[in-house]
């Protein structure tokens, strides 16, 4: 890609845009609330598919005791984040946005693709689009196993989408790998090398700052329709023994896509991931969009008055 039409394609959106979301959604609680936002934000945001990504659960223990409680393996917690999606759409009343399974497995290595129905189907969509009209918008929420292995399949789709992927930390940052990150790799170090728009939210110090508490949810989201109570619900079943607050992160990268302005960014040569998990800095690498901060109470104000009346 031509470096100048990359860093269009990086320029804050304006307008409605039309969206994917990729989503290991039973790994976490805070996918569901960045799927609600998006789906409940239809004046910005038309939702077109969601994709199912896979997750393991990290030797030290379960993070979160979503539904999910028997999940080790990639393949079983795809499966489980399909299962959790088309709950969410159900309690949204969003039935009618398909929801594709995702890879079973980690790549191999930075060149093999692991194909699957998501992967096929943001291949398909992509090539829709025609050259030069507006791009779709890919939000990873995960390990970006079904992205990259769309990228790896079909190379010319770069041209056609821009990735906003939740991932790692931010390249001033050490170690600039986090779950995310460290689950694939491969996959991970394909978004930062192949030269598409990429649009990285970190992790700590930025989106680490969208925390809210119980209260503050059994205030202002339970009983704000179906989709409220079931928010609610898997919020209370989180384990805040060790936290008064709790992170939602994954609401970050809607939010950009929402109003750019709270999330304010920066162009930076994209950084290579190193072997031990650092990040490595090269002048002439192509260039990315980086968040570095994010105003959270203006997205959580926003996300509350999108829920539905009580």
């Amino acid at each position: 890609m031509i470096d100048a039409v990359r860093v269009q394609r990086l320029e804050p959106p304006m307008g409605r845009l039309h969206v994917v979301i990729d989503t290991d959604a039973a790994n976490e609680i805070d996918d569901q609330f960045a799927l609600a936002y998006a789906v409940l934000s239809p004046r910005q945001l038309s939702v077109e598919a969601v994709y199912a990504a896979p997750f393991q659960r990290p030797e030290h223990g379960d993070p979160n005791p979503v539904p999910a409680p028997d999940s080790v393996s990639p393949s079983a917690g795809m499966q489980l984040s399909f299962e959790e999606i088309v709950r969410v759409l159900g309690r949204l009343d969003a039935g009618d946005i398909p929801a594709h399974r995702g890879t079973e497995s980690w790549l191999p290595d930075a060149r093999t693709p692991v194909m699957s129905a998501a992967a096929e189907d943001l291949v398909g969509r992509a090539r829709t689009r025609a050259a030069g009209s507006d791009p779709l918008y890919v939000v990873a929420l995960g390990a970006p196993t079904n992205v990259a292995s769309a990228l790896l399949a079909a190379p010319d789709i770069a041209e056609r989408i821009v990735v906003v992927w939740l991932g790692g930390n931010g390249t001033w940052w050490i170690p600039g790998a986090e779950y995310n990150v460290y689950q694939d790799l491969h996959a991970s170090r394909v978004l930062f090398d192949c030269g598409v728009p990429l649009v990285h939210v970190p992790c700590y110090h930025v989106t680490e700052k969208l925390r809210t508490t119980y209260e503050e949810v059994e205030r202002r989201v339970r009983g704000r329709g179906a989709i409220g109570t079931y928010l609610a619900d898997i919020y209370a079943g989180f384990d805040h023994s060790s936290h008064r607050m709790k992170e939602l992160w994954d609401i970050g990268p809607i939010a950009w896509l929402i109003r750019p302005e709270w999330c304010p960014s920066a162009l930076v040569h994209s950084p290579v991931l190193q072997d031990d998990l650092s990040w490595g800095h090269d002048p002439a690498r192509h260039l990315i969009r980086e968040v570095r901060d994010i105003d959270a109470d203006a997205v959580f104000e926003d996300f509350f008055a999108k829920l539905p009346a009580a």
